[in-house]
């Protein structure tokens, strides 16, 4: 509460041309303003919903299907890429050959001419781009290869994992393969 302070004055002299005015002191009394002030801040802190942090939902397949009921991809539009270390890019069509006959070399300047190569060769119902990445592959290789789906306009494409058959023929040609850029 706003008080009024008045000061007894005594001493003041009584008489005729002497004007003294009254002096007085206010004072401001901030604690109920104080008090406001905290009720509104608890008042908006208990009454605030925090809100939950919006991030980008990436909707994923389910890896809990069952195997009869995961999406076969036909043999014959297939074309499997294998991305491995120092840049190497290795391909097959179809299914794997059990000698590797059909498993290649190459780079990532003449992947795209393979992948349009088969997108010509292949309708695209059935055209599947399968891009498995090893251990030693870098982030960039992927990135670089989905890159590349767009590019060549492929819209049926996976990022699996590398079988354990494919990583041994890698390492098998590891040297005799030409390194991109």
């Amino acid at each position: 509460m706003a008080a009024i302070e008045e000061s007894g004055g005594g001493g003041h002299k009584k008489g005729a041309g002497v004007k003294k005015q009254a002096r007085k002191d206010a004072r401001v009394d901030m604690t109920p303003m104080v008090d406001l002030g905290f009720l509104l801040i608890t008042f908006f802190i208990f009454t605030t919903t925090i809100n939950s942090p919006k991030a980008f939902k990436l909707n994923v397949p389910d890896d809990s299907a069952k195997d009869d009921e995961q999406t076969e991809a036909k043999a014959s539009g297939a074309f499997t890429v294998l991305l491995s270390k120092d840049n190497n890019v290795f391909y097959y069509e179809g299914q794997l050959a059990s000698d590797g006959s059909n498993f290649k070399s190459s780079s990532f300047k003449e992947i795209r001419a393979e992948l349009l190569r088969k997108k010509a060769n292949t309708p695209e119902k059935d055209l599947v781009v399968i891009i498995k990445p090893d251990e030693s592959s870098v982030y960039k290789n992927v990135v670089d290869m989905l890159d590349e789906m767009q590019i060549t306009d492929i819209r049926r494409y996976a990022v699996v994992d590398i079988f354990p058959g494919e990583v041994e023929l890698i390492k098998a040609t590891q040297g005799s393969s030409p390194a991109a850029k």
